[in-house]
């Protein structure tokens, strides 16, 4: 009897593993996204066709059969953005885009101070902060500025009645590369209807990228980071240094400043 008992090998172990773990890391991705409902779906259509077969009600379980198909192909065209998206992560690198960590410290202290001031004086503005992925396909309607990054600069690009204050700003390295750019907005259903624009697009464009968006409301004057799709809210200058810092430094310290940081502000996490 014990013949019929596959022998299990290591390597077959590992393979089991290796499997299971990237089927639950695609789960738990799609489980963010509205790619859920439409697999909940497929599921309900699937164990149907599975009854329907069983109690031999063959027209009726080439139908379920019929539309399974079909929908699975729709799929691939219904949420072609999730796909994208989850292709452009499987090369993403986690944070880290200087040159050195000086260069990191003046670019995140000149838009902490910048986004203090603009805050004082209820100016609004999305700063775009590039990393791993390239924002060229999100950012081609903008004018393209590329100057030394710097307080002022910032101020001024968003001083209300300028003609690139409205939209983006996109900063790549050390330098400002873009601005007056217009990002996707968020089609997350479970973002508050309090949640504005300018904040739709900072979490829609880090949704679809690795990049990290600083916003700062015109109606408020608060400052929020978003990225991952999320969104931290309500940061005084030195918790917006510690975000940046945690999230745009490779060094260990820093990042496990910024998870710190993070496990006390969930709260405040749209």
């Amino acid at each position: 009897m014990l013949e019929f008992i596959p022998h299990i090998t290591l390597w077959d172990l590992i393979d089991i593993l290796l499997v299971s773990a990237i089927i639950y890391w695609i789960l738990k991705y799609l489980s963010q996204t509205r790619a859920v409902q439409v697999l909940l779906g497929l599921l309900l259509f699937l164990v149907l066709g599975v009854i329907a077969k069983a109690l031999h009600l063959y027209t009726l379980s080439f139908l379920f059969n019929s539309l399974i198909t079909v929908g699975t192909f729709g799929l691939i065209v219904i949420f072609q953005p999730e796909i994208r998206r989850l292709l452009a992560r499987l090369g993403e690198q986690k944070f880290g885009i200087f040159a050195s960590e000086e260069e990191a410290e003046r670019v995140i202290e000149e838009i902490v101070r910048a986004a203090a001031t603009m805050s004082e004086d209820r100016i609004g503005a999305l700063i775009v902060i590039e990393r791993e992925i390239d924002l060229d396909n999100y950012t081609e309607a903008g004018t393209v500025v590329d100057g030394k990054i710097s307080k002022e600069l910032l101020i001024t690009i968003f001083w209300p009645g300028t003609p690139l204050h409205d939209g983006a700003t996109v900063i790549r390295k050390d330098r400002v590369y873009r601005a007056g750019a217009f990002l996707p907005l968020s089609l997350n259903p479970n973002l508050p209807q309090t949640v504005g624009t300018r904040h739709r697009a900072a979490i829609g464009i880090t949704e679809e990228t690795d990049a990290v968006a600083v916003v700062v409301s015109e109606e408020t004057g608060t400052v929020s980071v978003s990225y991952g799709g999320k969104l931290i809210k309500n940061l005084d200058p030195q918790k917006l240094k510690k975000v940046l810092k945690g999230l745009l430094i490779k060094t260990p310290e820093k990042r496990g400043k910024f998870l710190l940081l993070k496990r006390k502000t969930d709260e405040e996490s749209v």
